[in-house]
């Protein structure tokens, strides 16, 4: 079902939602561009988003895009347990709904 492929069809949302997609290239890119964070901490924020959503393609871009940032192998691994830590962290707070006062 995940064929990184499919990234290639993005460009076909430039036909048929020109002004949503170009948007969204705009935005994305503004995003991601250096600024008050540098550019290798935003692409590893987005390596630990994708891993809590699951997206293999959002791993796969972010990925080479931190290490082209200059993120290490480390670095890399370090994000994956923040992840971790953190889906982790919202399946014991969301518990606290399970049990009594």
């Amino acid at each position: 079902m995940y064929d990184m492929n499919n990234l290639k069809k993005l460009g076909q949302f430039d036909k048929l939602a020109p002004k949503a997609f170009e948007g969204f290239k705009a935005m994305d890119q503004a995003a991601l561009a250096d600024g008050a964070i540098p550019k290798k901490y935003k692409e590893l924020m987005a390596l630990a988003v994708a891993l809590t959503t699951q997206c293999p393609y959002c791993l796969e871009v972010h990925r080479k895009a931190a290490l082209a940032a200059g993120a290490s192998e480390t670095e890399l691994a370090e994000t994956v347990f923040v992840a971790v830590a953190l889906r982790a962290g919202a399946a014991l707070t969301h518990g606290t709904h399970l049990i009594g006062n």
